[in-house]
């Protein structure tokens, strides 16, 4: 009788065991397989990004005067590689002072790249003729629907139009 239950111990361990395996298992490779087509929509993106730059500036048709601050405009206009941002395991062990510093810290980021972007594209825009300028003001507005506070509105966000 003890061996008995002895042995449908061991066996209801092992198989509690051997389902806890495969559930960590599983959820590694969930998270691998997301890490792995967030990478690619991150490229796709990048593509079409440069693709609609590529055609901007076709449709500009710019002189080679204005090449240097259309290089900086294009440079300004990368995406920036991904922020670190810290482990959660870390986000959990911070106070909630220091969780606000570090979305402050990262916001800062985010703002001083936007600002060098703000720069680069009127010193170019400041470059164009008429003519350029309305090519670029209505190939830009065309662009920019998908992003801002449009996107924010069927994102669920709190957009004001």
């Amino acid at each position: 009788m003890k061996s008995i239950r002895t042995t449908l111990i061991a066996t209801a361990l092992m198989a509690g065991l051997t389902g806890l395996a495969l559930a960590q298992n599983t959820t590694a490779s969930t998270d691998s397989n997301r890490v792995g087509r967030m990478e690619k929509m991150r490229e796709h993106k990048a593509e079409r990004h440069n693709q609609h730059l590529t055609e901007l500036k076709s449709k500009l048709v710019l002189q080679a005067a204005q090449e240097p601050a259309w290089n900086s405009f294009t440079q300004s206009m990368q995406h920036p590689a991904r922020m670190a941002r810290p482990e959660r395991a870390s986000i959990e062990k911070m106070t909630t002072p220091e969780r606000l510093d570090q979305m402050q810290a990262m916001k800062a980021q985010r703002d001083a790249h936007m600002q060098q972007r703000t720069e680069a594209t009127k010193a170019f825009y400041a470059t164009l003729d008429t003519e350029q300028k309305q090519v670029f003001d209505k190939e830009t507005a065309r662009l920019m629907k998908g992003s801002g506070m449009h996107a924010m509105k069927h994102l669920g966000g709190h957009g004001h139009h």
